[in-house]
């Protein structure tokens, strides 16, 4: 309204926007904020796409560690999958925290009747060391989850627990890889970041290699960086990307994300998933 009190222009109409791409997480929920379905949902909103949840576990956490797991029943993961799916429809899904096997196969199934690239984190500790997949759940993220993933994204302990495979160079990236599709990922990315130098990960399907390499940053606030690089591929799946190109996005997004991680409570800081939307922090 006007100084004389005339109705702008839009005044009265209705303004539709069209919906940008839709991508589903389906994980366990972090009470501190710095993981799971918390920075699956930061990711997507940062990079431009609807994110929505499926919620599969409810943990006590902080920056000191996890002090309580809940999972929620498969039923209950199922509901809410349909409930999205059938509805809303999406463009990626993103799995990370499933710890029953019980879980891993309502999943598996969820997804293979989905058509849709899935971006599978399977998760296997927490940033503090604290379990997040059970034992007896290993075979059927192996035998079920894997087989149905358009990209796998474990880190050095993950590809350890799943294949037996430990790395401890970079020269070990590449058998890490080879173990990791032979249990049936159309893409697998082994994250090296656990190794001494440069973060260095590798992309494969069997026959091409995609190397990224990004700079180290002194931080040690990097709580959510597994679900953040896996929700980042997703959205940028969901927005049209191919598999390498969408890896790459995803790469320097998180690489800029852990530059800017900050302190929160008394132990490790999450990474800043705004990162781009503000500028520089400074101290004090």
């Amino acid at each position: 309204m006007d100084r004389e009190g005339r109705l702008g222009p839009l005044r009265g109409h209705r303004v539709v926007s069209a919906a940008p791409p839709r991508v589903l997480t389906v994980a366990g929920s972090d009470s501190g904020g710095g993981a799971g379905i918390q920075a699956d949902l930061k990711t997507m909103l940062a990079l431009g796409v609807h994110g929505m949840s499926v919620l599969t576990a409810v943990t006590a956490q902080n920056s000191l560690g996890v002090q309580g797991v809940w999972d929620l029943p498969a039923e209950a993961v199922r509901a809410q999958y349909r409930s999205v799916v059938d509805d809303i429809g999406v463009q990626a899904v993103k799995t990370g925290m499933l710890s029953s096997p019980e879980l891993v196969e309502t999943v598996a199934a969820l997804i293979a009747d989905t058509d849709a690239p899935a971006v599978v984190d399977p998760v296997g500790v927490s940033k503090h060391g604290d379990a997040l997949l059970h034992a007896d759940a290993v075979t059927a993220v192996r035998g079920r989850l894997l087989p149905v993933a358009t990209v796998a994204t474990p880190n050095l302990d993950e590809v350890a627990q799943l294949t037996g495979v430990r790395v401890t160079c970079e020269d070990g990236l590449r058998e890490a890889a080879e173990a990791v599709l032979a249990l049936g990922p159309a893409w697998v990315l082994v994250k090296g970041g656990h190794l001494p130098g440069d973060a260095v990960d590798l992309l494969t399907d069997g026959t091409e290699e995609h190397w990224l390499r990004a700079p180290r940053h002194d931080n040690r606030h990097t709580h959510g960086t597994g679900c953040t690089l896996a929700s980042a591929i997703a959205s940028r799946l969901a927005l049209g990307d191919s598999v390498p190109e969408a890896v790459r996005a995803a790469k320097e997004y998180v690489t800029g994300a852990i530059a800017a991680g900050f302190a929160l409570g008394g132990g490790i800081g999450p990474v800043d998933h705004g990162w781009r939307l503000r500028g520089p922090r400074t101290a004090g």
